[in-house]
């Protein structure tokens, strides 16, 4: 079945009969109800369907779950109550005192951190490589003993495409599990690839909106069966209301990425052109270094756009500020377009060799590319890009 029929028409979750919520659906009930004892403890013991604390499961949770796992290529999802969320799940549950874990200086901050200064006080140590240091991944999994690979692809915010078949094929060779953060991708993409854990922030293109947050773990579902206890303890679940939310804003999701992939592409090409601008940075651009690999891997360039402004030809803030359909905005994948400056991306948490792998500099702007008019979009940036410096 095709994506666009799949959200439209989401796996049916039937509650049993004699399984009653305590308040009406959407089901924001906390608590279910049995008509007695025995079958409450049935279904404790996993001997019958049904539901009993939503901390555990809940119907509306398990339809956005099955949705999602389904959009993804495998069959087991965890829900959580943000994208940080889900990442620090799948690190805390597959981790262990002892443990290694090679991640990369272009990712997401926070999961740095939880790697660098959380799991670190706790014993697990890491590794610190660019995405591109192919060699360097395949030589420190040789080296070291390691637990797992977390990586995602295009990276955040300059779009590094990784090598995921080179990658996985890696950690295989030396037993390690690969978790790939798949937000800017999409779940649309990266399935095909033998990777052991997804972690996606469902507040982006998931939801679509910007008005809620949620994330999700997805994998085959012998390795989420395994995480659901740790899940169930951390208690870092999803509510039922923002779960119908995400749910509904599925409908529209192949639309929307359709439309903002399309716009991201034609805006890239009018910024590469512009003597303003320095260069961009757009998986389908063929001036991408790894525009062969991004082909050959993704079935879009995504939705973000990432642009270096020219030294002397317009102040990064003077360009942000003189935007009027690109929101300032730490967040990306609303329907609206959205800007954010390097002054506020660049990553102070690594050393100098590692700031230049990440390769962010006050003169990076990212653009989250929404579902407006693409001449619209390209007449704002043109606009902000004759701001005076």
């Amino acid at each position: 079945m095709k994506i666009s029929t799949r959200v439209n028409h989401p796996p049916a979750v039937a509650v049993p009969v004699d399984n009653r919520p305590l308040v009406a659906p959407i089901y924001q009930s906390v608590k279910f109800t049995f008509d007695d004892v025995a079958e409450s403890e049935r279904q404790s013991r996993g001997q019958r369907e049904g539901f009993q604390y939503s901390r555990v499961s809940n119907p509306t949770l398990q339809q956005l779950s099955l949705t999602l796992a389904q959009l993804q290529g495998r069959d087991g999802c965890l829900l959580t109550s943000s994208g940080v969320a889900a990442v620090n799940l799948a690190l805390l549950s597959l981790c262990k005192q002892g443990d290694h874990v090679i991640l990369f200086a272009e990712m997401y901050q926070p999961t740095r951190y939880m790697i660098r200064r959380l799991l670190a006080r706790y014993g697990v140590t890491h590794t610190m490589l660019s995405i591109e240091d192919t060699v360097g991944i395949e030589q420190t999994l040789a080296e070291k003993p390691t637990r797992l690979v977390i990586f995602e692809t295009p990276s955040n915010p300059v779009l590094k495409v990784a090598d995921i078949q080179a990658i996985t094929a890696a950690a295989k060779r030396h037993g390690a599990l690969t978790v790939l953060d798949n937000t800017f991708a999409g779940f649309h993409n990266h399935g095909q690839f033998d990777i052991d854990v997804f972690v996606h922030s469902l507040t982006k293109y998931a939801s679509g909106h910007g008005d809620v947050m949620g994330g999700a773990v997805i994998a085959r579902r012998e390795i989420t069966d395994r995480m659901r206890q740790d899940f169930i303890v951390l208690g870092a679940t999803l509510d039922p209301h923002t779960a119908f939310l995400i749910q509904r804003g599925l409908k529209t999701y192949a639309l929307r990425y359709e439309r903002q992939c399309a716009n991201a592409l034609a805006v890239a090409q009018f910024l590469e052109a512009h003597p303003g601008v320095a260069g961009v940075s757009y998986p389908w651009l063929s001036s991408h270094p790894q525009y062969q690999l991004a082909r050959a891997q993704m079935l879009d360039g995504g939705a973000i756009v990432s642009v270096e402004l020219k030294e002397r030809a317009v102040a990064p803030a003077s360009f942000a500020n003189a935007l009027e359909l690109f929101a300032i905005s730490a967040s990306v994948g609303s329907t609206e377009s959205l800007v954010q400056p390097g002054q506020l991306m660049r990553p102070r948490d690594l050393n100098e060799a590692e700031q230049g792998w990440a390769a962010v500099s006050d003169r990076t702007m990212r653009l989250s590319v929404g579902i407006e008019d693409v001449e619209d979009l390209i007449a704002d940036l043109g606009r902000a890009l004759a701001s005076p410096l």
